[in-house]
């Protein structure tokens, strides 16, 4: 359960903000059925309470220039000690990697990297991934096609979104 206890405004404000972040406050108050005073409560409740993370707008890789999306799969050597600390510090300074996350298995880490192209991606790993000495082994896989991508967290599982 989160910390925070939703009602089923507080979701629907949370669908629809996950949809346009930039969405004015009368409006949003329109489509939760409030006053925009007490939607402006709730919305600043919502951001205080870290519900609401932060408001970001979401750039087109392609657009930039950026064409190349490939994924990581990471193994450090894990006699090197204080191996994490240090790929976990390299990892914070690469602008081309967007996610890093820890993982169970075969695998120690999942990266997601963006680049402008093969070359570019060539350089990433030669000179960054594996230049760090507590990387044992990197295997990459190349995005062919965007089927699906979302940054909106379903809430259908909230008590408050039941029934």
């Amino acid at each position: 359960m989160p910390e925070y206890e939703l009602d089923r405004a507080d979701c629907r404000i949370l669908e629809i903000i996950q949809r346009d972040g930039r969405i004015s406050n009368v409006e949003l108050a329109g489509h939760v059925a409030l006053s925009p005073s007490p939607c402006l409560r709730r919305l600043s409740r919502l951001e205080e309470s870290g519900v609401i993370s932060q408001y970001v707008g979401l750039v087109d890789p392609a657009k930039v220039g950026l064409g190349l999306i490939a994924y990581c799969e990471v193994m450090l050597d894990k006699k090197a000690p204080e191996a994490r600390a240090a790929f976990r510090e390299a990892v914070l300074a690469w602008p081309e990697v967007l996610t890093c996350y820890a993982l169970t298995g075969h695998w120690d880490y999942l990266l997601k990297v963006i680049t402008q192209d093969l070359d570019h991606y060539s350089r990433f790993v030669m000179e960054k991934l594996l230049a760090l000495p507590v990387v044992a082994n990197v295997q990459s896989s190349f995005v062919l096609e965007k089927v699906k991508e979302s940054t909106a967290l379903t809430l259908s599982h909230l008590p408050a979104m039941r029934g």
